[in-house]
């Protein structure tokens, strides 16, 4: 028979029914757990003293005042996501606690209750404190929760409580007295740098004066702007060349366009000069001579040129023209004599302009030194008025309250009952964990065992099928009858052989295992007995030589039997019994003696196994453990099949392993494997191979009995199974 092909995928994916198997297979370690931390939390808890717990909150902020500061500075709100874990460690520190552990004399408290009225060490009473105190944030909040545990004898509820307040109102001032500290330390800080600031303002004070005395500087700047003379001089002449200059460029170009107006006839020049001068003398002439022109367009036409009275007015109209066109002169040459003077007055200021620039430059330089140290003086100056103003509001600032900073919101109050121990969740917690830990000890037990489990692993392991699935309290076939639950594991596995052999004639059958104890010899007897039953001739063969047991099954003598059949001493006939099978005949192992060790290997059992294969249809030979002993090999290479008995979860997978090597190895053919000892009612994963014939027959035995209580009489399986051992010849 082929060994089935497994699939890789599939060996790996665990059922749940394969957990729910390990359960039930170890639930004896199961249930030793969990009794065991069950009954280990509840002494426990049991045990330990009541604890009482009192919890204080309180409010912190960073360092910040009840008011705005001075000069608007407001308080410094930058988010640091460590902050209230910082004040955790600041509460749990040396610094409050050992304050705390002074005002309240804790060290003598603690130590007339545990130190046999020595008090404590305050280290020791701060591990006290530090074990029996808890410190957490309340969620989304800056709020902090200072919780203290307590187990005094005497009015634990109040200690708790009394701790509790301390450690807050402790916490509370360290803090608004740190920030009073660091603020006295910095305005004295402050208040001896201003001092040296102060000194050297006055140095550099004096040295300035000096400098002004000596180089004659008259200094008309103030604060930090400094000036002098020479440079006032430079920037009003200046300004006034400047001035002329716009003048001058004035009078020149108007100059120019009336000369140019006075080429190109009278009457555009008298218009422009009358415009550009406002000359009232001019203005009264062209007003004359507009009225006389008048005068005389209208005399024409009445009297006519000849008229004396014509003619005089005519006189008085050239006499005006010629008054105007002097005027015209005198203007313009009056304006070419300011052009002059302008121009005069420019060059003039030009030159004191830059005579002033080279005094201003050459006082310049000998007046660096004294602006120099003026400059640094306005600095010095500048440096002691901020130190000034800081100082004033560090005072200020330190003066204000800050009750912001710590705030006791919810006083601690004593407590009405024991917090510790939580019996009804300790229990429930050791139910949990018991019930945890233990299936966790029973799969890790499991993963420790590597022998064999179910089918899957022996043919995933082994390559090879399993033909049969024997269960647990297996006994002998002859005295269970034919009727029992158990024949029919064995007719399964009998069934599964014949079919599984490739030749007819391979009638000749041996077990091995790779340890002792495995069940073989049981395996052998009963697998003979159900084919005697079947019909066929069988001949059983006891050839486990070095501790035969195949006797004891059937309670007759192992003093005849295959050792004297080899050693030439009886003849097959004289050792071979018969039982009360008529088709089951057996052969004991008889004597060995300890010169014939290796008699399996003998010619003799060659042609013994070849007589046996001719007078019967089926010989089955018991072996000695593969692994301990070489006969098992010779038998598994002298006989024509071999069975691989494993015991269920006895022996690791390599052993098992190997055993099917060493029967490879001398050429004997394995036909398969038998579980062995497997127990049905507890690993229902073979429940589906034996357990239907358990259910079967229990019904049939149950209808059995029922029929005999109603007087029906039916002889007793155990008559056909009854032993009548005699010699066969």
């Amino acid at each position: 028979m082929e060994s089935p092909k497994t699939n890789n995928a599939s060996e790996t994916r665990l059922h749940f029914l394969d957990y729910w198997r390990i359960i039930r297979i170890r639930k004896t370690i199961i249930l030793a757990v969990f009794l065991l931390v069950v009954l280990t939390t509840t002494a426990v808890t049991f045990i330990l003293p009541e604890s009482y717990s009192s919890t204080v909150r309180i409010s912190v902020e960073k360092d910040t005042s009840d008011i705005m500061p001075l000069m608007g500075l407001p308080n410094s709100s930058q988010y640091d996501p460590y902050f209230i874990q910082t004040e955790f460690e600041k509460i749990r520190s040396k610094k409050v606690l050992y304050r705390v552990i002074e005002e309240l004399n804790l060290n003598k408290v603690w130590g007339d209750r545990i130190n046999n009225s020595v008090p404590l060490k305050t280290t020791e009473s701060f591990g006290i404190l530090s074990r029996s105190m808890d410190v957490r944030q309340t969620r989304n909040t800056t709020l902090i929760e200072i919780r203290v545990y307590s187990n005094a004898k005497e009015k634990p509820a109040e200690e708790a409580a009394t701790i509790a307040n301390k450690i807050a109102e402790v916490y509370r001032d360290t803090r608004l007295e740190l920030k009073q500290a660091m603020s006295k330390s910095g305005i004295q800080a402050l208040e001896k740098r201003l001092e040296e600031h102060n000194e050297a303002v006055k140095k550099a004070q004096v040295q300035v004066d000096e400098l002004r005395q000596q180089l004659k500087i008259s200094d008309i700047g103030e604060g930090g702007f400094a000036s002098t003379l020479e440079p006032e001089t430079v920037r009003r002449l200046e300004a006034e060349r400047i001035t002329a200059q716009a003048t001058y460029a004035g009078l020149a170009e108007l100059l120019n366009k009336l000369n140019g107006l006075k080429d190109q006839g009278g009457s555009e020049l008298r218009r422009a000069a009358l415009t550009a001068t406002m000359d009232a003398q001019l203005a009264k002439l062209m007003e004359d001579l507009w009225s006389t022109e008048v005068t005389l367009a209208s005399k024409r036409q009445t009297i006519g040129l000849e008229h004396p009275e014509f003619k005089s007015v005519a006189a008085m109209q050239a006499d005006l023209n010629s008054k105007v066109n002097e005027r015209i002169e005198g203007i313009l040459s009056g304006l070419q004599l300011k052009v002059a003077a302008s121009k005069a007055q420019l060059d003039s200021l030009a030159k004191s302009v830059s005579d002033a620039k080279g005094q201003d430059a050459e006082m310049t330089a000998q007046y660096r030194p004294y602006f120099r140290e003026k400059r640094e003086l306005d600095n010095l100056q500048k440096v002691r008025d901020a130190v000034i103003l800081r100082i004033l509001q560090e005072t200020v600032d330190a003066s204000l309250p800050k009750s912001g900073i710590v705030e006791i919101l919810d006083q601690a109050e004593p407590g009405a009952r024991p917090v510790r121990p939580n019996i009804p969740l300790n229990i429930t917690l050791g139910i949990v964990v018991g019930l945890i830990v233990g299936v966790g000890l029973a799969f890790f037990i499991e993963y420790l065992d590597t022998s064999v489990k179910t089918i899957d692993d022996v043919e995933r392991a082994l390559q090879a099928p399993v033909l049969g699935v024997i269960p647990q309290n297996v006994g002998s076939l002859l005295q269970e009858g034919p009727e029992s639950p158990h024949a029919e594991a064995y007719r399964v596995l009998r069934t599964n052989v014949l079919f599984s052999r490739k030749r007819e004639e391979a009638n000749s059958i041996t077990v091995v295992s790779g340890g002792a104890g495995e069940g073989k010899s049981t395996t052998i007897f009963n697998l003979a007995t159900v084919f005697a039953q079947n019909g066929q001739r069988v001949l059983l063969v006891d050839s486990d030589l070095r501790r035969p047991s195949l006797h004891k099954l059937l309670n007759v003598s192992n003093s005849v039997g295959l050792t004297n059949y080899l050693l030439r001493q009886n003849s097959l006939e004289q050792v071979i019994q018969t039982t009360g099978i008529p088709t089951l005949d057996f052969l004991a192992s008889g004597k060995l003696p300890s010169s014939s060790l290796g008699i399996l290997n003998s010619t003799q059992m060659k042609e013994f196994i070849l007589e046996a294969k001719r007078r019967y249809d089926f010989v089955f030979f018991d072996s000695p453990p593969i692994m301990g002993v070489s006969d098992a090999s010779v038998l598994a290479s002298e006989v024509d099949l071999a069975l691989l008995v494993i015991q269920y979860r006895k022996y690791p997978q390599a052993m098992t392993i190997r055993a099917k090597q060493m029967v490879e190895k001398v050429g004997g053919t394995l036909l398969g494997v038998v579980l062995n000892n497997i127990n049905i009612s507890q690993d229902s994963y073979y429940y589906y191979y034996s357990g239907y014939y358990y259910d079967y027959y229990s019904k049939r035995d149950d209808s059995e009995s029922s029929v005999k209580k109603n007087g029906d009489k039916k002889p007793a399986a155990s008559e056909h199974a009854r032993l009548d051992l005699k010699g066969k010849y």
